[in-house]
């Protein structure tokens, strides 16, 4: 059948041209490999920049030393998270004295310390004053990025000694670590450069050189980093005259760096580079192209070992790669990141939808539409213009600015606020399935996971403040739901009240304890007890609180989809209001809703500072009106980006989809051409119950067409011949049943129906045709 042929040969095309990829690429990597092996592994001499800083460095770090040393010395207690307590002097006791003082293994395994519950800290950096002391290991996240941070300064160390580059950042990421550099002249790292960096950082692990820590003052980081004019842009950029900040050293390298890092080089016993690629200073096109280089790092090598198999598996399930095999979806060039959806990935992309709306449906939800494309105001009216302009695409209309949308929220506060609201009518939950558009950096593109062009489950839930606990704990239910039939699950993090913030404190204090009260609700009310949830402090949007949501996939690898987040700020920017139904003291008359005054005529219009008349705003903001009050604001999403999401479980399910989002679900295979005929009239019937059904009219062998059927994955193989058109029956071969597809599975054709409708009604995932034998024995037990 030409559709399953067409698949086939997606599939093997595409692992044939991986296969002619990875030839290429490993004769190509070593074709000049003797070149670099006969060059230089360092430059020698040293770049004298490095001699400078280090001087500089020597100095001002001796100057440092001899004030602590002058400091007064107090007892001070430690509090350990077991509740046990230390003492120690102040200036003197180290974090790595306490973990050493527990046991030396306990010291070993710690990468870097917490204080308070906050702030991190160097184990070798003597502790200031009373605190509560926390020693994380590799295992935590916090103390993944640190050691991942000092192995990017090991790498910038390398960088230095064999390209005498100028270094730029070298922060922690996800799956690792990266530095961004600028080479001399212009040049290029080359995949040839890898071994021998990774040969400079080998002798920089058994040096164990120390991370030493030194405030600087911005006058003298512009001296040490003169040489260097992404650093001086950065130093200018960032630093406050009259203030300090910090720079680390390890071995020749000094960088300007927050901290905290490894007490030294030796903790990091695995490293391995893992790519190279171009980028551009600050993301910025206009900008400097430099030369970036990613790695990974471990304290062990069992866990690079582990890591390299998990990325082995990671590139088998790549959506991309599933994209082009099972006709997904592609891209052109004429439109990067929006996808052509193609009709096989149509059929799961409106599974996914189908499912959220029935959702909907069933909590109340109500379906809206809003335009793709609003004036400029209204994004200044929420304000986030100051936030989102670099990421929204602008278009000039009618002499006017506008943006395309890149989020729904504004609009949906506008279609709030078009007519009177009564209490009765909260809470009132809108959901738009609206398009929008983010200009998100050519670079950053990637697939379905970053795109410029996408759509989201997006819902707000506007409501009073007392029904806040509620409305969360449906989303959580709707959440557990969700991912629960998909086989997803998640962690949660409740982020609170940030430094800068809008609003009352006491607005805030509430907001979280409400959301407190239905995550301890939530995680109480698993029978499993595997909800829990963690404080993330001062991590809130500025708007209000939210509860962050990471799903994990079976290679439990964590996916931001999920958001729940509380809105005090746009019903306030918009002047939202609801009628409480309070009586409305006498004398008093609700205002009327608020219109921009036109200016009198002899008033002079208002201007900005380059002297252009200023744009009127959308709405003149204006407080409560007798009787009324402020609905608070949910944003949420279950999916988030459908793109994003249909990216994810492609790799979750590594192209092998659930049967109710399956976009080929029933292959029909006539054992001959005599058979056809019936095989037609099967997939017929299976298409009026809206099944997608194929039926593979090729003359291939049977063999080759099962085997076909396997490979485009295909739910379940229905093959025909003369006993089963007599009987009006179906042989059927599951794809998830490795004991149906040796043997002969007969079943009645009207039941095989009611059985996939069935399957598709519970959007289950198990097999409704087991096996004659076993369908025996379950009779037996149950008789």
């Amino acid at each position: 059948m030409e559709k399953v042929e067409k698949v086939t040969e997606a599939l093997k095309k595409a692992t044939i041209d991986g296969d002619e990829k990875k030839r290429a690429k490993k004769e190509k990597k070593a074709a000049p490999a003797a070149d670099a092996s006969a060059g230089p592994l360092e430059m020698n001499p040293p770049p004298s920049f490095i001699q400078e800083r280090i001087d500089l460095f020597d100095r001002l770090y001796k100057e440092q030393q001899e004030e602590i040393a002058s400091r007064p010395r107090e007892d001070i207690t430690i509090t350990m998270p077991d509740g046990t307590i230390k003492v120690g002097k102040s200036y003197e006791t180290t974090p790595a004295e306490i973990a050493k003082g527990i046991s030396n293994s306990l010291f070993k395994r710690t990468v870097v310390a917490r204080i308070d519950g906050e702030t991190l800290w160097d184990l070798e950096r003597p502790l200031e004053k009373s605190c509560k002391l926390e020693l994380l290991d590799f295992n935590d996240d916090q103390g993944k990025f640190v050691f991942w941070h000092s192995s990017a300064h090991i790498l910038g160390e390398a960088c230095e000694r064999r390209f005498g580059c100028s270094l730029c950042i070298g922060p922690p990421v996800d799956n690792g670590f990266y530095y961004e550099m600028a080479l001399p002249d212009g040049a290029a790292v080359q995949s040839t450069d890898w071994a021998p960096l990774e040969s400079i950082v080998s002798k920089v692990v058994k040096e164990k050189q120390p991370f030493q820590r030194l405030e600087m003052s911005k006058e003298d980081l512009l001296k040490m980093f003169a040489y260097n004019k992404y650093k001086q842009h950065i130093i200018k950029d960032k630093i406050e005259d009259g203030t300090k900040t910090t720079v680390y050293r390890n071995g020749p390298l000094i960088d300007l760096c927050r901290g905290p890092h490894v007490p030294d080089t030796g903790r990091i016993e695995a490293f391995a580079i893992m790519k190279n690629s171009s980028s551009y200073f600050l993301g910025d096109a206009n900008n400097d192209s430099l030369q970036r280089i990613y790695g990974v790092s471990f304290p062990d090598r069992k866990q690079m070992a582990a890591h390299k198999k998990f990325l082995e598996e990671a590139a088998k399930r790549d959506h991309r790669l599933i994209g082009k095999q099972q006709e997904l979806f592609y891209f052109e060039e004429c439109s990067p990141g929006s996808a052509m959806w193609l009709p096989h990935g149509m059929r799961i992309h409106n599974a996914i939808m189908d499912y959220i709306k029935e959702e909907y449906w069933a909590r109340g939800y109500d379906e809206v539409m809003t335009p793709n494309m609003f004036n400029v105001s209204l994004w200044e009216q929420s304000g986030h213009l100051a936030h989102y302009k670099e990421d929204m695409f602008l278009l000039d209309v009618d002499k006017e600015q506008f943006g395309l949308k890149p989020m729904n929220c504004p609009a949906h506060a506008m279609m709030f606020r078009h007519r009177e609201r009564s209490h009765k009518e909260l809470p009132l939950r809108l959901a738009d399935f609206g398009v929008l558009h983010r200009n998100e950096a050519s670079g950053a593109l990637s697939g379905l996971t970053r795109v410029r062009r996408f759509q989201q489950d997006d819902a707000h839930i506007f409501c009073r403040e007392d029904q806040i606990k509620e409305e969360v704990a449906d989303l959580f239910d709707f959440m557990r739901k969700f991912y629960g039939i998909l086989g997803l699950t998640f962690k949660l993090k409740l982020s609170t009240r940030p430094e800068k913030f809008l609003g009352e404190i006491e607005t805030w204090d509430r907001a979280e304890s409400r959301l407190k009260e239905a995550l301890d609700e939530f995680a109480a009310s698993d029978k499993d007890g595997g909800v829990s949830w963690e404080l993330n402090p001062g991590d809130g949007a500025f708007y209000g609180p939210k509860i962050d949501i990471a799903v994990l996939d079976c290679l439990n690898r964590p996916w931001q989809c999920a958001t729940i987040q509380l809105d005090f700020q746009q019903p306030q920017n918009f002047s939202l209001e609801y009628q409480t139904g309070e009586a409305v003291q006498k004398g008093e008359t609700k205002a009327a809703v608020e219109e921009p005054a036109p200016p009198a005529p002899e008033a002079e219009a208002e201007k900005d500072k380059d002297g252009k008349e200023k744009k009127k705003p959308l709405l003149i903001k204006k407080a409560l009106s007798p009787g009324c009050a402020r609905p608070v604001m949910i944003h949420r999403a279950m999916a988030g980006s459908i793109e994003r999401f249909t990216a994810i479980l492609a790799e979750h399910f590594a192209g092998k989809w659930p049967f109710w989002m399956s976009p080929r679900q029933v292959i029909v295979i006539p054992v001959g051409m005599g058979f056809l005929d019936y095989a037609k009239e099967v997939a017929a019937l299976l298409k009026k119950e809206k099944f997608y059904a194929d039926v593979d009219s090729s003359g291939n062998t049977l063999q080759k067409k099962i085997r076909n059927g396997q490979l485009a994955q295909y739910n379940f193989v229905f093959v025909v011949g003369d006993d089963e058109m007599r009987n009006r029956k179906v042989n059927i071969r599951y794809r998830d049943d490795t004991s149906t597809q040796a043997r002969d599975v007969p079943f009645d054709l009207d039941e095989a129906i009611q059985k996939l409708r069935q399957l598709k009604s519970d959007r289950g995932m198990y097999n409704p045709f087991p096996h004659v034998a076993d369908a025996k024995k379950e009779e037996e037990v149950k008789a």
